[in-house]
C-alpha cells in the first residue's frame, strides 16, 4: 500500500492510484479559478472546451425528455434510438456502416477510451502512444496495467508520426495504437495519404488494435475528416471514439461512444455494466437531437474556431523566440517555447515548460498548460476556445511577460 500523510490522520491508497499523475489541464484550470476568486483578471487558455452554449434544439430535446419522464435507468450501452442515430451519423458523415450492437454509449469520450483500454489491455501489453498526446492516454494505459510505448513526432513534422516510426515501435507485445486526429494538444490532422502509410504498416501486424479518438472530427480546417475505419482492410480492428462534447458544445452533458467490432463492444458493455451502468438518460435524449437534427450549428462554430485560429497564429508569430506550426483542426496551438528555458525574472526561474506556464499565469495572468504533461516538454498548449477579444489580450500579456525574462 501507499501512504499519504495528511495532518492528524493517515490515508492509504492503492498502488494503482499512486502510479497515476494528476491532470495538468485540470490543475491549471483550478489554479486559474483560484486567482480569479482573489479578484485577479485571469484569461484562461488552459481549458479544452468550446465557449459556446449548447444549441437550442438540443436543449429543447432535453427539456422534453424531462417532461416525458426519462428519469429511470437507461440501458447499459445506451438507448436504442441514440445508438441508431449514431449509426446513421457514421454513415452520413464518414461513409461507415455499423450496426447498433457495435455502439456503446458512455459518460464522455474519455470513458469510451478508458473502457476500451481496460477491456483489451492486460499486464505487460504494449500500447503505442504518439507524442504529443492527450494527457489521459498514458494514465489510462497505466490503469489497465499496460506499458506505454511513446513515439515522438516533433513540430517540424507537424507532430505526426511516420510509418517508419510506427514500424520500429511495434513488438510482439504490442496490443494497441492510439491515434487522435484532429489532435489534442497539437491540432494536427492526418491526411488520407498519411493514414494510408500507417495502415500499410498495420496490415503487417494483424494483432494490433487501433483506438481512433475522433472527438474533434468536425473542428477541421483542411477538408473532410478521415478515419482509420475507412480503410476496409483494418476496419475490423478499429475502435472509433467520438461524442457530442466538442462539435455540439456539450462538454458537461458527458456523452461519448465507441463504434467497434462486436466483441469489443460487448466487452465494454459488460465492463460498464459493473461500474457506471448507462449514461445520463436526459443527456442521451439531447444527443439524439444533436446527431439527428440540424447541423448548421456545427459549421457555425467551426468557422468561429477557424477565425480564432488565424488570429492567434498571427499574434504568436510576432513573439520573438516562439516556434509555431499552423494547427489544422481542434482549437489549440502548441508552440515550442524552449528558447525561454534558463531565463529568469525576479523569483521566477524557467527550467521547463511547466515553470513557464506557471510564470505566465502568475505574472502575465494567462493560464496555459506546460507541454511536459503532453509528452512534449519544449512546448505549451494554449486553447483558443474563447472570444476574439480574450485571444488578443492574452497574447499581448504573454508577449509582455516573455519580454521581461532575461
Amino acid at each position: 500500500m501507499y501512504y499519504i500523510f495528511n495532518f492528524n490522520y493517515m490515508e492509504k491508497v492503492s498502488e494503482r492510484l499512486a502510479s497515476l499523475s494528476p491532470s495538468e489541464t485540470l490543475a491549471m484550470s483550478q489554479k486559474s479559478n483560484e486567482l480569479k476568486a482573489q479578484g485577479i483578471d485571469v484569461i484562461n487558455l488552459s481549458v479544452g472546451e468550446p465557449d459556446f452554449y449548447t444549441p437550442e434544439h438540443i436543449k429543447e430535446a432535453a427539456k422534453k425528455a424531462i417532461d416525458d419522464n426519462f428519469s429511470f435507468y437507461s440501458p447499459v450501452s445506451g438507448y436504442a434510438d441514440l445508438r441508431k442515430a449514431i449509426v446513421e451519423k457514421l454513415e452520413r458523415d464518414n461513409g461507415l456502416k455499423y450496426s447498433p450492437e457495435q455502439i456503446v454509449v458512455s459518460a464522455g469520450a474519455k470513458q469510451s477510451v478508458c473502457n476500451t483500454l481496460m477491456c483489451i489491455i492486460g499486464k505487460g501489453d504494449e500500447v503505442i502512444v504518439p507524442a504529443p498526446y492527450w494527457v489521459s492516454y498514458v494514465e489510462m494505459v497505466k490503469l489497465a496495467e499496460g506499458t506505454n510505448v511513446i513515439v515522438t513526432a516533433g513540430i517540424d513534422n507537424n507532430f505526426k508520426i511516420s510509418p517508419e516510426q510506427l514500424e520500429a515501435a511495434i513488438t510482439d507485445r504490442t496490443k494497441a495504437l492510439i491515434l487522435c486526429s484532429p489532435s489534442n494538444p497539437t491540432g494536427s490532422v492526418y491526411s488520407y495519404d498519411e493514414l494510408k502509410g500507417l495502415v500499410e504498416v498495420l496490415l503487417r501486424h494483424p494483432d494490433v488494435i487501433i483506438i481512433s479518438d475522433e472527438i474533434y472530427e468536425h473542428i477541421n480546417y483542411v477538408g473532410e475528416h478521415v478515419s482509420p475505419a475507412q480503410f476496409d482492410a483494418i476496419k475490423d480492428r478499429v475502435v472509433v471514439v467520438n461524442g457530442v462534447s466538442k462539435a455540439y458544445a456539450m462538454t458537461g452533458w458527458r456523452i461519448g461512444f465507441i463504434a467497434a467490432p462486436v466483441w469489443i463492444a460487448k466487452a465494454c458493455s459488460k465492463l460498464q455494466g459493473q461500474y457506471t451502468s448507462g449514461p445520463c438518460s436526459i443527456a442521451q435524449k439531447a444527443s439524439v437531437a444533436a446527431f439527428s437534427g440540424d447541423q448548421v450549428c456545427v459549421e457555425t462554430m467551426r468557422k468561429a474556431f477557424l477565425r480564432r485560429r488565424d488570429i492567434i497564429v498571427k499574434l504568436c508569430r510576432d513573439i520573438p523566440g516562439i516556434k509555431l506550426n499552423v494547427p489544422q483542426g481542434a482549437f489549440y496551438v502548441f508552440p515550442d517555447v524552449s528558447r525561454y528555458f534558463g531565463l529568469s525574472f525576479g523569483e521566477h526561474h524557467i527550467k521547463n515548460s511547466a515553470d513557464l506556464a506557471m510564470y505566465l499565469l502568475e505574472v502575465g495572468h494567462v493560464a496555459t498548460v506546460g507541454g511536459v504533461a503532453f509528452g512534449a516538454p519544449g512546448c505549451i498548449r494554449m486553447s483558443y476556445a474563447t472570444s476574439d477579444e480574450n485571444i488578443v489580450e492574452a497574447i499581448k500579456r504573454i508577449k509582455e511577460a516573455l519580454a521581461m525574462l532575461s
